[in-house]
C-alpha cells in the first residue's frame, strides 16, 4: 500500500544516491551528466507517459507515470527544491480555479 509516506522515502533515497559512485547508482549517473540530460530524461518519460494514456493499458501508464514521478523527483534533488517547497504550493493553489490561477500569473 502506498501513501505520502512513499515519496518521502523515495525523495531520502535520491538525496543519498546523488552523491553515489556513477557507476553503481542510475541517480548518480544522471547526476553525473548534469541538469540537462535529467530534464531531458524527464521530458522522455513525460512523452511515454502521454503516449500509454493514449494507446497503451492502465498498467503501461502506471509504470510510466511512475517513471515520470521518478524523474521529476530527480530533477528536483538536483536543483535542490524540496518536495515539500512542490506540496506547500499545491496547497497554496487548492481551492482556487486553475482558469484564475493561470490568469493571475505574470505575463512575460
Amino acid at each position: 500500500m502506498s501513501s505520502p509516506d512513499t515519496l518521502a522515502r523515495l525523495e531520502a533515497t535520491i538525496a543519498t544516491r546523488l552523491g553515489a559512485d556513477p557507476d553503481s547508482s542510475y541517480v548518480a549517473r544522471l547526476k553525473a551528466k548534469g541538469t540537462g540530460k535529467i530534464a531531458q530524461k524527464l521530458g522522455e518519460e513525460a512523452t511515454e507517459t502521454v503516449i500509454a494514456a493514449l494507446t497503451e493499458s492502465r498498467e503501461a501508464l502506471v509504470g510510466e507515470a511512475a517513471d515520470l514521478v521518478f524523474h521529476l523527483m530527480v530533477l528536483l534533488a538536483d536543483r535542490d527544491v524540496p518536495l515539500a517547497d512542490v506540496m506547500a504550493e499545491l496547497d497554496r493553489r487548492e481551492g482556487t480555479s486553475g482558469i484564475a490561477e493561470k490568469a493571475a500569473r505574470p505575463k512575460d
